[in-house]
């Protein structure tokens, strides 16, 4: 099978500076795509793009909380003036906070649900109409297992995950007529920054990997390639759908 090929595509990715949104940013510029780079880590953020630009790649930072609606406007605003045309969004933004439900403060709750789900609609609203007329448009929504299933602890991040997967289907109706896919990519277990405190705990750490059945953390790169298979064009019958890449936890 060859290698996909995003030539001259533009990509905007949201929390691109750090995690999963770095490796997809790196996928999708490896592939030939332009990427825009979204997130409120302004050193991080050129760092992303110093990389992508040392490998002849093409790649603009701009910083944006996905969680306000004028800085969104403002984003598209920017993109849309340094690429004239957008084909590719990928919401990735989001936090989580791990903590029992009697302990969760209004602030905090606003907190994870406004980053993963309202910044999502708020993206693709302003996205959307440019990325229509194309006759290619792709969405990627960054689900969570937490979108299936749950653990205790994660009624925030659970919330919000499931939230964006209902949003990721009827969108995906929406804009079905218009040769625009959306799709979920849920990761099970990955090794990010986001998951560093359990994995650099040792008894949490060895509590996970034994409910993984195969035995590892997964990798960002995996989840990238992903990415980049349903942001290609071969992946255009591929709409509506939530892809778990979780090494069978959910399986189980």
């Amino acid at each position: 099978m060859s290698l996909p090929s995003l030539t001259d595509k533009v990509a905007v990715i949201t929390g691109a500076s750090r995690g999963l949104g770095r490796a997809m940013a790196q996928a999708l510029a490896n592939a030939g795509a332009h990427i825009g780079l979204v997130s409120r880590d302004a050193p991080r953020l050129e760092a992303v793009a110093a990389e992508i630009r040392s490998r002849g790649g093409v790649a603009e930072p701009f910083l944006c909380d996905v969680t306000s609606e004028e800085q969104v406007e403002r984003l598209r605003d920017a993109v849309l003036e340094r690429f004239p045309r957008v084909q590719i969004l990928v919401n990735n933004a989001g936090i989580n906070v791990r903590k029992a439900i009697t302990e969760f403060t209004h602030a905090e709750w606003r907190a994870v649900l406004d980053t993963s789900l309202t910044g999502a609609f708020l993206l693709c609203r302003a996205f959307v109409p440019n990325l229509k007329g194309q006759g290619y448009g792709r969405i990627i929504n960054l689900t969570s297992i937490m979108s299936h299933v749950a653990l205790p602890g994660r009624t925030a991040y659970a919330a919000a995950k499931t939230g964006l997967l209902g949003f990721t289907r009827a969108l995906a109706l929406e804009l079905a007529p218009d040769q625009i896919t959306v799709n979920g990519i849920s990761p099970g277990p990955v090794a990010t920054e986001m998951n560093a405190p359990i994995i650099q705990n040792p008894d949490l750490n060895r509590q996970f990997v034994a409910k993984i059945p195969v035995g590892r953390w997964g990798q960002e790169a995996e989840v990238a390639q992903l990415a980049l298979y349903l942001c290609s064009p071969a992946a255009g019958f591929i709409t509506g759908a939530d892809i778990l890449i979780d090494g069978g936890w959910t399986a189980q």
